[in-house]
């Protein structure tokens, strides 16, 4: 069974890509919202991902998070001493938790926003934050920064984006430069091996999976794995018939709760159709970590879990005794990332 916090963030991606109407956009949380004080400092203009170009303070120290993938980004960017308020649903770290919460990535409080009195406000355009809400707090003064990653290489670029905003490239460059180590770690040592076949199950009653252009895909092609599913669609329902026939090689689930592997095996074992696929005879279900599902700094960890399963002849040695995986597992730069590795089965 999936998680609260997993199905609430993958309905809102499934209801932002379905077409939500626009009635349904996010408005202040009274008729007359207070506006933002007059900057009179020293100030920038700068251009986000989505071309907008926003003013901000020389010197931006106080920053709002409308995402619980960019609050994962402040922490491993080491600027949460900035971070003066996020959302509800922003749990990675758990220090995130105790941060003011200005309400959900769909319906946040203009109000509680404004008064935290924030340099800049960062939103995530790609199945998070509604475009009314970012026009919203720019009529109230409130310059809003807009990320868009879409790929595992983007979360980084949005990382680099955010540290240059922040005036702090140089640790910025250091911790992506060591996310980007990892992945080309896993790329030199998956180079030569044929791509593995699986279903990624989003929910599986009723079945959904996903698409080819979901971050998701692009997350699991970086641990040598493609969905066997062709769609257009972002998540694609699925017969249990279709599967049947597509017989994947894996079965990929995500979770975060501990010694969950044997029991989702078990599980699919004790339903019908399901038990009569090949990949579930043969135990090939793989599960991850949910981070799979955030286009944040945890992605990392849960394509080298995936590659680690899937692959696991490719690791001669385990990834603990491997010299440059001590090295990614020890680092200082993002220990509430590492930890989160090392406690997850491989």
């Amino acid at each position: 069974m999936l998680r609260n916090r997993r199905i609430l963030e993958l309905l809102i991606l499934v209801a932002l890509f379905a077409g939500t109407p626009a009635g349904a956009a996010v408005r202040p949380q009274s008729q007359e919202a207070p506006k933002a004080a007059p900057r009179t400092a020293a100030s920038r203009i700068v251009t986000d991902e989505m071309g907008g170009r926003i003013t901000v303070p020389a010197e931006v120290r106080r920053i709002v998070s409308l995402a619980p993938s960019i609050t994962e980004m402040i922490y491993a960017l080491k600027l949460d001493d900035r971070l003066v308020g996020d959302t509800t649903y922003c749990d990675v770290p758990e220090a995130a938790k105790t941060k003011p919460h200005v309400g959900s990535v769909l319906d946040p409080n203009f109000e509680a926003i404004v008064a935290l009195h924030p340099d800049v406000v960062l939103a995530v355009a790609y199945g998070g934050n509604r475009k009314e809400t970012v026009d919203a707090l720019q009529k109230l003064g409130v310059p809003v920064y807009v990320i868009d990653p879409r790929t595992a290489l983007q979360v980084l670029d949005s990382m680099s984006h955010i540290a240059k905003l922040a005036d702090d490239e140089a640790e910025g460059n250091e911790v992506i430069s060591h996310l980007k180590s990892r992945l080309d770690a896993l790329q030199a040592r998956l180079a030569d091996l044929p791509l593995v076949h699986v279903l990624f199950v989003v929910q599986l009653n009723p079945l959904i999976t996903i698409g080819q252009n979901t971050f998701i895909a692009d997350a699991m092609r970086w641990a040598g794995a493609e969905s066997i599913v062709i769609a257009k669609q972002d998540w694609p329902k699925l017969s249990l018939e279709e599967v049947v026939r597509l017989q994947p090689d894996y079965i990929v689930l995500a979770t975060s709760e501990m010694g969950a592997g044997a029991q989702t095996l078990q599980d699919l074992r004790s339903r019908a159709v399901w038990k009569d696929l090949q990949a579930v005879k043969a135990g090939h279900v793989a599960v991850i970590s949910e981070e799979i599902d955030r286009p944040a700094p945890g992605l990392i960890d849960a394509v080298e879990q995936l590659a680690h399963q899937i692959h696991g002849d490719a690791f001669s040695t385990s990834l603990r005794n491997d010299t440059d995986a001590k090295a990614r597992f020890a680092t200082a730069l993002i220990p509430s990332f590492s930890m989160r590795c090392q406690s997850c089965a491989h």
